[in-house]
């Protein structure tokens, strides 16, 4: 199989760092083109060995992986990306196949390459260049100091696998496996087989490229009902899907007893909530009615994200189905996607088809009323620009429903994947918070509306029952990602009927495929473990001023201490006149004195800082290039005229950058005064060549 054609009559399997396709004879399902109903190829594991495939992943994709810290991995992922960013072309063919649009297609291979960059650059920026994550700030568990505690992250130690659902082939595989690969944990990608032949293209690409380690990704094309027979509690799922399926999987042995990570992104009733002030005329009412038109025919409505509900003043129901019918009809052409101007594609098969229509029966016979759209094959355009019936795709009109009960169970309770919406009114916003909720548990809403008070009460409403919330008004409609766009920075997941499950989030999304550990010892055994100096372990003040050494040179622990240096009023005075900063502490001694916190008058606490700089810094030039910020500040002790203070600067932690001829490196820096208390702790962050130029 290349990347846009079909050369076997299978759609294969990459595992253990080979394809493989079943001997000839084999059963297989079918799958076919969306629009047109051709034959495409044929889907089956018959005679696949998954137990191999997951023991190959523990062993080798761990121990490739392992050799690599967060930043080579990150790396790792935009070579990936710019390698599929500039065959997208090719995925965008093989894509058209399953009904997708090149604007539905943007979403899916776009997004999920945009996914990669994300990462790539998230785990540079805010990740450390190592193996091991530290969470939070040290415990200190004996008064000495001698005894710490503090939480680590580490890769788990085995397998993540991917079950993927048919809608997004590409973005659904790339957003799991950005994070996981991060984290350090290989993946076997399980996709849906009536599109599984799209990932198995982006794979081919994949592997190609040649940017990932060996056993770091396989791809299991068709069933694989065995394979959660052979996890065990190292193992992570992360599933997409319907309810039904999820349920089962969590049913299995090995995951409801025997410890198998699970997470769940499912069926969603979502909602988006026209505000009362939202009225026709204003910018708020035009930017709800094209996020629900997009939301139904993007994708021909079959995303986990889509409005599944709008609820509407009950008496702006009839405006809104009256504006959203006059939408579809201006901007709406449907039809095979390799045709000109076609702006909706057909649904992902003619299964697909029958099970949204017969949801869409039995919304009816539950109450609603068809108000936009037919049940009936429409005429759509062909891939040759003539225009008729398409008798074996699986093409349906966008509908609108409506209800004249609001409470029909039904409707919240009964989800129809595809074109479909329905358009229900409300009394007040207090029932539009009920009625949102009534969904149990949904992925995504928005609240559309330009009055705070209305957003603040919707939203503090439905956050529970909600993953993520859009508010949406005139002042971010043009730059918002939109209602049903889940972004790698935010969280995609929601509670209940949504799964309960958790992706993306930025390092967040990382940390799902790492074990979080608490660690106790002392501060030498927790720096060496770490590589981040912890206070009360060992300095070395004997080897040299730590600002001449180079990065190749330099370690955690290398550390120097200042003399003394006197604080005058003068000084003071001069600080307080030079900066404007006449802040009574500093400037008047009797109302100085009057503050409980003050001796009297006080240096200031950034004057310090500026002495302590100059009690540290070496003059002349050298491996440190520039400071680049201060972290953790906190004054402890005033400082007042006659006493003297002084600095202790410990390099911290290390950070070299793969790309640069520089790291960033923190420094401990701790002020006190002559009496050894503390007067200031913070860190210095600096930038520092890595070898002599």
């Amino acid at each position: 199989m290349t990347a846009t054609a079909l050369d076997v009559d299978y759609v294969p399997s990459y595992v253990r760092d080979a394809w493989w396709s079943p001997g000839a004879g084999r059963q297989g399902t079918e799958v076919r083109d969306a629009s047109t109903g051709e034959l495409l190829a044929r889907v089956s594991t018959d005679g696949l060995d998954t137990a191999a495939a997951v023991e190959y992943a523990r062993v080798t994709g761990q121990s490739e992986l392992g050799k690599y810290t967060f930043h080579q991995r990150a790396l790792m992922l935009k070579e990936l990306a710019m390698h599929l960013n500039a065959q997208r072309e090719e995925l965008y063919a093989v894509s058209a196949r399953t009904g997708a649009t090149r604007g539905d297609s943007l979403v899916d291979i776009d997004g999920g390459i945009g996914v990669l960059f994300a990462y790539a650059s998230k785990g540079r920026r805010e990740l450390p260049n190592s193996t091991v994550l530290v969470d939070g700030a040290v415990e200190q568990l004996a008064k000495d100091g001698s005894f710490l505690g503090e939480h680590i992250y580490t890769r788990i130690p085995g397998v993540a696998v991917q079950i993927n659902a048919f809608n997004f082939p590409v973005w659904g595989m790339l957003e799991k496996l950005a994070p996981a690969f991060l984290a350090g944990v290989p993946s076997i990608v399980k996709p849906a087989t009536p599109t599984g032949y799209v990932t198995a293209a982006a794979v081919r690409m994949i592997v190609e490229s040649g940017a990932l380690p060996s056993g770091s990704l396989q791809l299991i094309s068709g069933p694989a009902r065995d394979l959660p027979d052979h996890l065990d509690y190292r193992d992570l799922v992360a599933f997409t899907g319907s309810a039904s399926t999820a349920e089962k999987l969590r049913a299995h042995p090995r995951i409801a007893v025997g410890g198998v990570r699970f997470t769940a992104e499912t069926d969603s009733l979502n909602a988006a909530i026209l505000g009362p002030d939202a009225v026709p005329g204003t910018p708020e009412f035009d930017a709800y009615i094209k996020s629900l038109v997009t939301e139904v025919t993007v994708k021909a409505g079959q995303k986990c994200t889509s409005i599944r509900r709008a609820l509407v003043p009950r008496d702006l129901v009839d405006d809104v189905v009256s504006a959203a019918a006059a939408r579809i009809r201006q901007r709406v052409v449907l039809g095979d996607p390799r045709a000109a101007d076609v702006t909706m594609g057909a649904l992902a098969s003619v299964e697909q088809l029958e099970g949204v229509r017969a949801a869409v029966r039995t919304l009816l016979a539950a109450g609603a009323e068809l108000a936009f759209g037919s049940l009936e094959a429409p005429d759509v355009v062909r891939a040759d620009g003539s225009t008729g019936t398409s008798p074996d795709g699986a093409f349906m009109e966008p509908l609108l429903l409506t209800w004249p009960d609001s409470d029909a169970d039904a409707l919240h309770s009964v989800e129809a994947f595809g074109p479909v919406a329905s358009v229900v009114g409300y009394t007040d916003v207090a029932d539009a918070v009920r009625l949102a909720a009534r969904g149990g548990g949904s992925l995504v809403a928005t609240v559309c509306t330009n009055d705070p008070d209305v957003a603040r009460e919707i939203l503090t409403g439905i956050a529970g029952h909600h993953g993520r919330v859009l508010i949406l008004n005139r002042e971010d409609a043009r730059s918002s990602t939109g209602h049903g766009s889940p972004v790698p920075h935010l969280v995609h997941g929601g509670p209940g009927r949504a799964g309960g499950g958790e992706e993306l989030g930025g390092i967040r999304a990382v940390r799902h495929y790492m074990q979080c550990t608490a660690v106790q010892g002392s501060p030498n055994m927790l720096t060496a473990l770490t590589g981040i100096w912890h206070s009360g372990a060992d300095r070395r003040f004997d080897a040299g001023h730590p600002f001449r050494k180079h990065l190749s040179e330099l370690r955690v622990g290398d550390a120097v201490r200042s003399d003394l240096w006197k604080v005058t009023l003068e000084d003071i005075a001069a600080f307080a006149e030079t900066t404007g900063d006449t802040f009574y502490a500093h400037t008047d001694a009797a109302a100085a004195e009057a503050n409980p916190f003050f001796p009297g008058i006080v240096a200031h606490g950034y004057l310090l800082l500026s002495w302590g700089a100059g009690l540290f810094v070496d003059p002349a030039p050298g491996p440190v290039l520039a400071n680049y910020g201060l972290e953790n500040l906190r004054f402890l002790t005033p400082v007042a005229a006659g006493d003297s203070i002084r600095v202790t600067l410990t390099a911290k932690k290390i950070t070299p950058r793969e790309t640069d001829e520089y790291g960033e490196v923190a420094w401990d820096a701790v002020l006190t005064n002559q009496h050894d208390e503390l007067v200031a702790t913070y860190d210095v962050l600096t930038l520092v060549e890595k070898q002599a130029s």
